[in-house]
């Protein structure tokens, strides 16, 4: 396969992915207008939010063809990093009413 060829085929699956991607979206607009509980509505845009940026990520970050080292190390680090963002929190609903917790 010469080299055309292959960037063809390589270019044809950006596209497939991009509109994968849109489509997902589509798809979220349509379960926003649906008149669903809301705890039924978060779990199925939660779902499709993550499922549209694995795809971001793996395909147009090209993480899909990075060394599999990297990938498990970026998990454990981002999960820390969300970690450490959940400790914030409290301070911040704080800070909204300028006072310390009532005891």
């Amino acid at each position: 396969m010469d080299s055309k060829a292959k960037s063809s085929a390589g270019m044809t699956t950006y596209y497939v992915i991009y509109v994968g991607i849109l489509a997902i979206a589509a798809l979220q607009v349509v379960f926003a207008y649906q008149h669903t509980e809301g705890a039924a509505m978060l779990a199925r845009m939660l779902v499709l939010a993550i499922i549209q940026a694995g795809l971001g990520v793996m395909f147009f970050m090209h993480l899909r063809d990075e060394k599999r080292g990297l990938l498990l190390a970026l998990i454990p680090a981002t999960v820390f990093v969300l970690m450490m963002m959940n400790v914030i929190w409290s301070d911040s609903f704080r800070l909204i009413h300028m006072r310390a917790f009532p005891k």
